[in-house]
């Protein structure tokens, strides 16, 4: 393995400078530049699509010592626009580990610099709010982010979601076979479920793997249908149950979907679920409106909860519900939506309930539990309310 160093900086918008090292040469990479928190999760970081657009700055000083291996990605492709650490470990220790970060980084050619004081920039975001930057291998005479769209205008769900309609099936999908869940059962092991099958339609708008997995663990069938898809092509799967997934950027952005999610509200009694951005295009179809946070929530040890209740979340978004306001339509009705859960530190919307209609949902990961199983709840929580609904029927 090479020991050779780059040379590489890291400028923000306000012109700050920050210099390192890189493992290649690196090609100029531009993006929001936000910080995560969590000790560990960056495979599965690298991996959400929830971070499109976005360099990532890992506030934990060693990064990679258990490695990557084959199981843990959130998808098949690399959304993260950069890597920014203090140290990245060569040599990893895990019985799981199947090649170190710097060979992974190396092979996707990762845009990355480490070797920086990340307090300090952590410090800087967290004072000033997320801002624009780049990675290079120089500073640049001319400033590529004077010609980089704000990232809040962008329509990022259009460049994660998929093209066409595709359908998951534990019974009959080969793949799976190797898919484990995060809590390590294998795939249809649950046997509480295994007479109630249910076709659940989830609208893809980033959806990460682990997601999925739970779904096929309570042995659904899972159609997975594009950002764009509209009241009567969902219609037509006859779902017992829709999933709004999680995924990235400015939820006012994907407006489509959520005139599509009113429709689904006012005309049906399908059990919807929504996670993340699912949460915020469900709140903005009920009436709630969203606004951008100065840094974000990203990390693993995001308390949430409601009075004396709370459950350690692992949260990734940089907007969020506004809960003091409600536009005037048919939909919102103050006694008719519930606010469950909210973020603890900084009393946020974490979670909604309609309670006329099964549907609610959450600003966090319930897929993801990062070492407590606090949320997972939800998932069992959603299959029992389709088959509650499936007996009014």
């Amino acid at each position: 393995m090479s020991t050779t160093l780059y040379p590489a900086v890291l400028r923000l918008d306000d012109n700050t400078l920050y210099k390192g090292w890189s493992f290649f040469d690196p090609a100029i990479s531009c993006g929001e530049i936000v910080f995560n928190t969590g000790m560990t999760g960056y495979q599965e970081i690298m991996t959400d699509p929830s971070y499109s657009g976005q360099i990532v700055v890992f506030t934990y000083p060693e990064l990679g010592n258990t490695g990557l291996n084959n199981y843990d990605s959130e998808s098949t492709f690399i959304h993260i626009k950069g890597i920014v650490a203090k140290n990245i470990c060569c040599f990893p220790s895990n019985w799981r580990s199947s090649l170190s970060l710097k060979q992974y980084i190396i092979k996707k050619k990762i845009p990355h610099i480490f070797g920086l004081d990340t307090r300090s920039l952590t410090r800087r975001l967290r004072l000033q709010g997320v801002m624009k930057g780049y990675i290079a291998s120089q500073t640049l005479n001319h400033n590529p982010l004077n010609s980089l769209f704000d990232i809040s205008n962008i329509d990022l769900v259009r460049r994660v979601t998929n093209s066409h309609v595709y359908s998951l099936n534990f019974f009959n999908n080969i793949y799976l076979n190797n898919l484990y869940s995060h809590l390590n059962y294998k795939i249809g092991q649950n046997k509480q479920f295994k007479n109630n099958i249910n076709n659940i339609v989830l609208i893809n708008f980033g959806v990460k793997n682990n997601i999925i997995s739970r779904l096929l663990y309570y042995k659904c069938n899972i159609y997975i249908l594009p950002a764009t898809a509209n009241y009567l092509q969902i219609f037509s799967y006859k779902p017992d149950g829709i999933i709004l997934s999680n995924g990235p950027g400015d939820p006012v952005n994907v407006n489509y979907s959520v005139n599509t999610i009113k429709k689904l509200i006012h005309y049906t009694n399908i059990p919807i679920f929504g996670i993340c951005m699912g949460h915020q295009l469900l709140s903005l179809a009920l009436g709630f409106s969203t606004f951008k946070l100065k840094f974000g929530h990203r990390g693993l040890n995001h308390p949430c909860g409601l009075n004396q209740y709370s459950e350690i979340t692992s949260q990734n978004h940089g907007f969020a519900v506004n809960s003091e306001f409600y536009q005037n339509t048919n939909l919102s009705d103050n006694s008719i939506i519930n606010i469950t859960h909210f973020n603890l530190n900084d009393s946020t919307v974490g979670g909604i309930q309609h309670s006329k209609k099964p549907i609610f949902s959450v600003q966090y990961h319930p897929e993801a539990s990062p070492g407590p199983h606090d949320s997972d709840y939800l998932f069992k929580s959603f299959i029992e309310l389709i088959s509650v609904m499936k007996n009014f029927k």
